[in-house]
């Protein structure tokens, strides 16, 4: 039994494992590294409270203790998520700062600077997000207290090979250069949520907006996004890899306004769209082939084409069917595919189009508002 098996299986009787934020990984290894740096003892395995109230324990992978630092690791354990960061080493190394310097975060080999506004730290600043800054810095000033020694240190936070790693993420679009970055709100890793992606979109749109950017293209995948990067002539700042994600990014735009959003993709995912789907994942839902026979019937198609409409095995199949009887379908889903997306995000404001591309990268549709 393969593994993308075994998850099915175990996602079908609700078993999947959840695992730990990099945030909750690196909270960790700073309680043991400080209760380290001031007793001369690691806590090993170490346990934390995360916001919502959970109290996990880690057990370290490596320690080491000099005269003014102290250094805990812990792997990450990201459950059953196929989390690219599973398995990292996540390092905290805890140096004892001159009094009154405070809480001073510092980005080690591995981890990320952001060079680029509009993220929720300054540019210039390490790439630890704000919920891991205050679990670090709380569990700093609680051990401090009970100590009674001063809270002034500096916490690096190292990932062996992060830089390699985050190439496989957001990143570096984002302007977070050198490294991943140490993420997580609840600290806690549910599987197959793709709460991350969904939060790297939001942050895709704070940075382009932050740039200056007025208009914004979400495609569901690398040749989608290379055709409507061509097709209006878009920076790589303003393309956001939107996966299947479509209401993720469209409802954030409602709150978080551009000009104008693109939404680009193939055949089959602006179908979904049309459909009314948010999610486009083949998980969460199949192109309806009666429903589309219904969309023929629109076009006046011939009677006699509906049957291998409905009968079709992707949609790619209909696409060629299509093609073969001079039935123009791509600009009618990508008009209602438009529909629904102004529905989503339901601000005025937004002007939004629809980019259809095939398999080759060429555009076969393009629908936007008229008014």
């Amino acid at each position: 039994m393969n593994q993308k098996h075994r998850q099915n299986q175990k996602q079908k009787a609700g078993m999947l494992k959840r695992g730990w934020t990099t945030g909750a990984c690196a909270t960790a290894a700073t309680k043991s590294a400080f209760t380290a740096l001031i007793t001369g003892e690691f806590l090993d395995p170490v346990s934390i409270i995360l916001p919502k109230g959970d109290a996990p324990s880690f057990a370290l992978a490596y320690e080491g203790l000099g005269d003014n630092f102290a250094t805990a690791a812990i792997i990450k354990d990201a459950g059953d998520d196929p989390d690219v960061t599973h398995g990292a080493l996540i390092i905290a190394e805890i140096k004892r700062l001159k009094p009154g310097l405070g809480i001073i975060f510092k980005a080690g080999d591995g981890v990320g600077t952001v060079t680029r506004a509009g993220l929720p730290i300054e540019v210039g600043q390490a790439a630890i997000n704000p919920v891991p800054r205050q679990l670090m810095s709380d569990v700093i000033t609680q051990l401090a207290k009970k100590y009674a020694v001063p809270a002034d240190v500096e916490i690096c936070i190292r990932i062996p090979d992060g830089e390699n790693i985050a190439k496989k993420t957001w990143n570096p679009r984002l302007g977070i250069l050198g490294g991943l970055s140490i993420l997580g709100t609840t600290g806690i890793v549910h599987p197959f949520s793709c709460s991350a992606w969904i939060a790297s979109i939001h942050r895709g749109v704070d940075v382009a907006r932050a740039a200056g950017i007025f208009h914004i293209a979400g495609s569901t995948g690398s040749t989608s996004e290379a055709a409507v990067a061509k097709f209006h002539n878009l920076p790589e700042i303003a393309l956001m890899d939107m996966g299947d994600f479509v209401g993720g990014l469209l409802k954030y735009v409602r709150h978080q306004p551009v000009e104008r959003v693109t939404i680009a993709g193939g055949f089959a995912k602006i179908t979904k769209l049309a459909m009314g789907l948010r999610d486009l994942h083949s998980a969460r839902g199949q192109v309806d082939f009666n429903w589309m026979a219904a969309q023929f019937i629109v076009l006046g198609a011939a009677e006699n084409l509906l049957p291998k409409i409905k009968n079709a095995n992707t949609a790619l199949e209909v696409l060629t069917l299509a093609d073969a009887h001079n039935v123009d379908i791509a600009p009618h889903i990508a008009a209602l595919a438009l529909a629904h997306a102004i529905i989503i995000t339901n601000n005025k404001t937004v002007k939004i189009d629809i980019v259809i591309t095939n398999r080759q990268g060429d555009v076969i549709a393009h629908k936007e508002a008229t008014t």
